[in-house]
């Protein structure tokens, strides 16, 4: 069978820098001449591109590759995993997989065709140890209107808790001269919000420039036709005077930034090689609200780390009742091998990490709330996404919220939209996601 008779199905887990990984990857299979189809049944090879963060990816990895290896049982299809997971734990796992045809490595994208045409020639184990660098070319599969663009791979912060330095290897930021230019092409095929994202989008330049570069590149992007362009991933000791200035005075930038905090107790910031301290990071936000008061500020939060005490705990919990963070995830700590973390005294019961997750989560919805009671009687723009027809309404998004991890707008139109359009919408209810009504065609 050629190449062009081909068609693979593909299933993209994890972050959404591994979803660009999937786009390089199904472009550069594409061009080889295979073919791509979202049909599990008419697939000839089946992918899994997989994440291995925590413990819980790693199982939603493994629970994936066994349901599509289930297609073997009538008829022959290929399975190939790629991604974290194969990188991470191939070695330990090939035998307990056996429905799998060959893992591929996070650093072997660049030949990932090669590997696919010898696909039969026995079971292939791909682990190549230099990385690829940056790939040119993608297929986009999130929404036409919107699209991440991944400035850097890698990462050098060696947090205590996290495996992602030991699998995606040390801090490399991709050419800004490339990343223009795939910009540039994301735009001209009608990409209106640009999302930038990198394990941490702040360091973005030091290695190959000698100094951060984050604002020069955003300076360059703005000069593209996009709507908004959208900031992931920003470490708090990086954010500078200069990149708030910014996100304040440029209108494409959307007001909202991403800063995964983690922690607020000093002790416990220590205990997670993190770099800042409590109070800069009330410093910092305090910053962010004066200088551009209605941005929205994201962040993450990880709870029942090892030593946490009571007090620690609490510590979070009055960050969090401040309201200065208006969207945030919490995770209960989750003990990863080959981390610094996983050997530490102290752990912390599962029970009680589970119920700090859960109390600090439910005082988050109420900061949610209240924001979203401000914005009553106001009218917004909003990028209109889609139909809910259970509730029977359109809904979209505002510059404040990204998506897929933030909350919506739902609103009702006297005339038809356009999916990817932008719409004033007049808010006239609160809640956890806002009503409203369009107010111009």
């Amino acid at each position: 069978m050629n190449n062009t008779a081909k068609k693979i199905g593909m299933v993209s887990l994890g972050c959404d820098k591994n979803r660009v990984d999937t786009e390089n990857v199904l472009y550069a299979l594409t061009e080889r001449g295979y073919q791509l189809t979202q049909n599990v049944e008419e697939a000839d090879i089946l992918v899994v591109n997989t994440c291995a963060f925590i413990t819980t990816a790693v199982r939603e990895s493994i629970d994936t590759i066994l349901e599509l290896a289930e297609q073997k049982q009538n008829r022959d299809v290929k399975i190939v995993v790629m991604g974290c997971f194969a990188e991470r734990y191939a070695m330990e796992v090939m035998d307990d997989l056996p429905e799998v045809d060959a893992f591929i490595g996070v650093n072997s994208y660049a030949n990932v065709a090669d590997i696919f045409d010898n696909l039969g020639n026995g079971r292939q184990i791909v682990l190549e140890k230099n990385p690829c660098g940056y790939l040119r070319g993608r297929v986009q599969t999130t929404p036409a209107h919107y699209a991440y663009l991944k400035i850097a791979d890698g990462c050098d912060n060696f947090c205590t808790y996290c495996a992602i330095p030991y699998i995606r290897g040390r801090y490399r930021s991709y050419p800004m001269e490339d990343l223009i230019e795939e910009a540039k092409g994301l735009a001209d095929n009608g990409v209106k919000e640009l999302i930038v994202v990198a394990q941490d989008t702040t360091r973005y330049g030091k290695d190959l420039y000698g100094k951060y570069m984050l604002t020069e590149l955003l300076k360059e992007l703005v000069k593209l036709d996009f709507y908004r362009i959208r900031i992931l991933y920003a470490y708090p000791e990086l954010v500078s005077d200069e990149l708030t200035e910014l996100i304040a005075t440029e209108p494409k930038i959307a007001k909202y930034i991403d800063i995964p905090l983690q922690h607020v107790s000093n002790s416990i910031l220590k205990a997670m090689h993190r770099r800042n301290t409590k109070e800069e990071a009330y410093a910092l936000l305090t910053k962010l609200k004066e200088r551009c008061p209605d941005i929205a500020i994201r962040s993450t939060f990880i709870v029942g780390f090892p030593g946490e005490t009571e007090e620690d705990y609490n510590e979070v919990k009055e960050l969090v009742a401040t309201g200065l963070i208006d969207y945030a995830g919490f995770f209960a700590y989750s003990k990863e091998k080959g981390t610094v973390a996983y050997k530490m005294k102290n752990q912390v019961p599962y029970k009680v990490k589970k119920a700090r997750e859960k109390e600090l989560s439910k005082m988050q919805s109420y900061n949610i709330e209240a924001r979203h009671a401000k914005y009553v009687g106001k009218t917004m723009e909003v990028i209109y996404e889609g139909i809910d027809y259970n509730k029977g309404k359109f809904y979209g998004r505002p510059e404040y919220n990204a998506p897929d991890i933030d909350t919506k707008i739902y609103f009702t139109s006297d005339f038809p939209l356009e999916v990817g359009e932008v719409y004033d919408v007049k808010i006239t209810k609160g809640g956890f996601n806002p009503q409203g009504e369009t107010v111009n065609k």
